[in-house]
């Protein structure tokens, strides 16, 4: 389990229409490696507003089809909930997402 790494869950949040939803871990790796049993997430939509909080995800990264990770939608998953691996996210991806997280949460 990594940062970067895609993932599809069952229910992620209670207020979410899905059945399944995929996330993308966002937690620095030393609280992954951790005891702690949450992680940080974000969730991935196949809607895109074009906002600095997202990022274009896609079939490159291991999804069906184009989507985008939104950066204003943070929750904590138990590192149990994240079984079903889908894909990672490249090197630049990461790094959009680094940029897109310092919006989110008022850094820049």
């Amino acid at each position: 389990m990594k940062r970067g790494d895609l993932y599809r869950v069952y229910k992620g949040s209670p207020n979410d229409p899905k059945k399944f939803r995929v996330f993308v871990i966002v937690s620095r790796q030393v609280l992954i490696n951790s005891k702690y049993s949450t992680v940080i997430c974000a969730p991935i939509y196949s809607t895109y507003d074009g906002l600095s909080t997202q990022v274009r995800v896609g079939i490159e990264d291991g999804l069906k089809h184009e989507s985008s990770v939104h950066c204003d939608e943070l929750i904590s998953i138990p590192k149990a909930s994240l079984r079903h691996f889908v894909g990672l996210l490249s090197t630049e991806k990461i790094e959009q997402l680094d940029d897109a997280l310092s919006v989110a949460v008022g850094l820049q």
